[in-house]
């Protein structure tokens, strides 16, 4: 899951650079003094006319999935299908590239100047693709909690059905397993990390309380889930019985659904 976090990133990051880079050229096209950078140094020139419908059509579709509530206005800056008049707040980025001049009187006074609102209108869009970018960590974390909870819920319906089979060991193992998981999660989250390379639900469990992520209370009983899972995966151990596996299994569900 980080891997594609960072995928999804660096694909949004690249597209606020292709746009940033639209804008700027045609700026430096018109005359305009832009900030230099060594990046600016390596722009590749752009044609607005060709390579704008590109960038807005991707960027369209990222601001319709992570900010639906700035879609309109991100579409509004491209071209207003209805307005009683054109002025600075009317006039588009489409009213631009197809090269709309407004003037009013004999001597053709200009109302709007169009490479100012171009570049208002632009440098608005860019924004909102920006915060785009800043919420895909948050977006992507809800999205892997709701997949990881209804894992977790499929995988603690096994342990129940192997425990009304009788199938003791088995059904603990399911629910140890998913407890292990989950804690290491919780950990990762914080940032917790683990010299060893395969942490047991013991390891992370201290560290958590060590942490202050979970109190005394939580920790006892992720104590005692522990103990039982032990007790369903070795077998030199005594049987466990069935309500031991019983206590395990809520338990579990009680920690991934409170614990994060």
């Amino acid at each position: 899951m980080e891997e594609i976090k960072k995928n999804i990133k660096a694909n949004l990051v690249k597209l606020y650079q292709e746009g940033t880079n639209l804008l700027l050229d045609e700026l430096e096209k018109r005359g305009q003094k832009v900030p230099e950078s060594k990046e600016d140094k390596k722009r590749k020139k752009t044609n607005l006319h060709m390579d704008y419908q590109g960038w807005y059509s991707k960027s369209l579709r990222v601001v319709q999935q992570l900010l639906p509530d700035r879609y309109q206005e991100f579409c509004e800056q491209y071209k207003i299908e209805k307005r009683k008049e054109i002025d600075f707040i009317t006039y588009t980025i489409s009213d631009y590239i197809i090269g709309l001049q407004v003037t009013r009187g004999y001597y053709k006074e200009e109302v709007v100047n169009p490479l100012s609102a171009f570049s208002s209108k632009f440098q608005l869009q860019l924004t909102i693709l920006y915060s785009a970018i800043e919420r895909i960590d948050s977006i992507l974390s809800d999205i892997e909690g709701v997949l990881q909870a209804k894992l977790f819920d499929g995988e603690l319906h096994s342990a129940e059905d192997l425990l009304k089979k009788k199938h003791l060991r088995s059904a603990g193992a399911l629910a140890g397993v998913t407890l292990e998981v989950h804690l290491g999660k919780v950990c990762a989250n914080h940032g917790i990390k683990f010299r060893k390379k395969s942490p047991t639900i013991s390891d992370f469990n201290e560290e958590l309380k060590k942490q202050g992520v979970i109190d005394v209370p939580t920790w006892r009983h992720v104590q005692r889930l522990g103990d039982i899972r032990n007790l369903c995966v070795h077998a030199k151990e005594r049987e466990p019985r069935v309500d031991e596996v019983e206590d395990l299994i809520v338990g579990v569900r009680k920690i991934t659904s409170t614990v994060f």
